[in-house]
């Protein structure tokens, strides 16, 4: 971090907004790694083809697609999906992986001069799990100068997929995933807790314990307490005792309402059930409905063909007023160990 903190974004009056706040466009990278979906890849497009659609009627959705061969595809995939393709921008950034909640832009904006920036964490592929992951470690450095958009770089690891924000300067994160010595080692919690304050411009950092299980990423808050409105969290409860989710979850749900806003407020809680557990080749998934992505007229959700499908879309539409609620099938996607949050990430409009 620099010696000089008014060179920082939170000096500089830059911060990031929460996700219900206005989008500008919907970045994502097109999947071409068979790797991530071993056997699978070519279940998964229909219903990413889906998520897109749903994007596009209220948002641009920008897609980093590298080579021609994969932006060829995915134009045939998305015309046979009958997406609106006057609705999508192509940008030839090459990547390893899907996963752009993790490895975009994390973009800021100054209400006061009306200006946007970005954040260019350090990415390596949730501890080294999944190299080479070099050409997904340059993406927003590559977005910002195309867009001609100052760029931070803190020099560390940072997951978007790691942290959720209220937008009023609040950030959720877990101890589980930022305090892993496969990230940033060097740093303690009051270190990193800095690098968040500084470089999102919040004033304040809550903390959970453990992800749940399945997640390769070691913990991420998205797959498991998500603000939907400044001083109010949804946050997934295991409700069957003899699952291994049960008091990991219930563990967060009593850390939750010790929880103090900077207003001093507790958090409103709402209660999300967990969708029956999804195993394949043997291998329980992240499968979670925190996962789902608010884009400007929807909040999508991930959904398992099961009976809390409906449950927890009729939880979240009375979170959302003024959206509408969609939920699309994630049972082959999930097999990437992410769904839709995992696979999106917002630019605000200024």
């Amino acid at each position: 971090m620099s010696n000089n903190l008014s060179d920082l974004p939170k000096a500089r009056g830059f911060y990031f907004p929460a996700e219900w706040a206005p989008h500008a466009a919907t970045w994502l990278s097109w999947p071409h790694k068979e790797e991530s979906w071993p056997g699978k890849i070519g279940l998964i497009y229909p219903k990413y083809c889906e998520f897109i659609k749903a994007l596009t009627e209220g948002e641009l959705v920008r897609i980093n697609a590298g080579r021609e061969t994969i932006k060829a595809f995915a134009i045939e995939q998305l015309t046979a999906a009958e997406v609106d393709l006057s609705k999508i921008e192509f940008f030839d950034f090459p990547t390893n992986d899907a996963w752009c909640r993790d490895h975009g832009p994390a973009f800021l904006i100054n209400p006061e001069t009306k200006q946007k920036a970005v954040v260019d964490w350090g990415y390596n592929a949730w501890g080294e799990k999944y190299p080479p992951y070099d050409l997904d470690d340059v993406i927003p450095t590559k977005i910002a100068q195309h867009f001609n958009l100052p760029v931070y770089h803190p020099g560390i690891v940072m997951e978007g997929g790691s942290v959720d924000f209220n937008g009023k300067g609040t950030v959720l994160t877990t101890t589980a995933c930022l305090l892993n010595k496969n990230r940033n080692p060097h740093l303690n919690q009051r270190q990193i807790e800095e690098y968040l304050q500084n470089y999102y411009g919040v004033e304040q950092v809550l903390w959970l314990g453990d992800g749940i299980v399945g997640d390769d990423t070691d913990g991420h808050i998205d797959d498991i307490t998500r603000f939907v409105n400044e001083d109010t969290v949804a946050t997934v409860i295991e409700e069957d005792r003899s699952d291994e989710n049960y008091h990991i979850l219930q563990e967060n749900l009593q850390t939750l309402k010790t929880m103090r806003l900077l207003s001093g407020k507790q958090l409103n809680i709402i209660e999300l059930p967990m969708p029956d557990p999804v195993f394949y080749e043997g291998q329980r998934l992240p499968a979670s409905y925190a996962n789902f992505y608010i884009a400007n007229t929807s909040v999508i959700v991930p959904t398992y063909s099961c009976a809390n499908d409906e449950r927890a879309l009729s939880i979240l539409e009375a979170c959302f007023p003024g959206r509408k609620i969609v939920g699309i099938d994630s049972t082959d996607i999930i097999w990437g160990l992410g769904s839709f949050h995992c696979l999106s990430q917002q630019e605000p409009a200024v």
